[in-house]
């Protein structure tokens, strides 16, 4: 599972996050954004909600029973109970917004693909040192392109992920610094959108990402 996983994630480089998302809505959603070429999913944690583990391990679960051939990860993984959690659920990847070591090693010992987050060299090393698959830099959008081409000096060794503040019209940006793959979130799923069950909107936002992915990979 594990090299499969990596494999689609550096293939198709975009991961589609979704924060919040109401029970009802996760399959059309998943529809919508799977018949626009997205193939990997990243369902969030709640840390405030106190039902925050079982609700994200049970939306994890719907979604890889509805669509197996997706790649359906757990998004702002801080705790091994959530990491457990989305393991037993089938999560093929964890992606968290700090590295923890535990974390990045227990995800590598269950074969699942890990994406830690960092920011500084010294953290960015630290994670791949301890294992972890792609490291997520964030907040890419306000630290800029400059940012990774400075990094991609000393650091050439390591993948990267962009999160936070990548758009369609930044993100090729991003892609020419060497970042090997995108989370995106609310500039796809949009909250008025989605609270309008306008789930083909969602589908178009997703289009403008997968186009120009098509595009590199040809």
């Amino acid at each position: 599972m594990y090299n499969e996983t990596l494999d689609l994630i550096l293939e198709k480089k975009l991961i589609v996050i979704l924060r919040n998302v109401e029970e009802s809505k996760l399959i059309p959603l998943q529809d919508a954004l799977y018949a626009q070429g997205v193939q990997c999913i990243e369902v969030t944690f709640d840390q405030k909600r106190p039902d925050g583990v079982e609700a994200t391990a049970r939306a994890i679960r719907m979604l890889k029973e509805h669509r197996s051939e997706m790649a359906v990860g757990a998004g702002t993984v801080l705790t091994e109970a959530q990491l457990d959690a989305a393991f037993a659920a089938g999560a093929a990847f964890i992606i968290s917004p700090d590295s923890n070591r535990e974390i990045i090693r227990a995800t590598r010992e269950y074969g699942m693909v890990s994406m830690p987050g960092a920011m500084t060299p010294t953290e960015i090393i630290n994670a791949y040192r301890w294992g972890a698959s792609i490291v997520k830099v964030f907040p890419a959008g306000d630290l800029g392109t400059s940012y990774f081409r400075s990094l991609k000096g000393p650091i050439n060794h390591v993948p990267l992920s962009a999160v936070g503040s990548i758009d369609h019209v930044n993100m090729e940006a991003f892609y020419r610094e060497g970042v090997v793959c995108f989370g995106i979130g609310s500039h796809i799923v949009k909250k008025d959108m989605l609270a309008e069950n306008d789930f083909e909107a969602i589908g178009y936002n997703a289009r403008l990402y997968t186009e120009q992915i098509e595009r590199w990979n040809t």
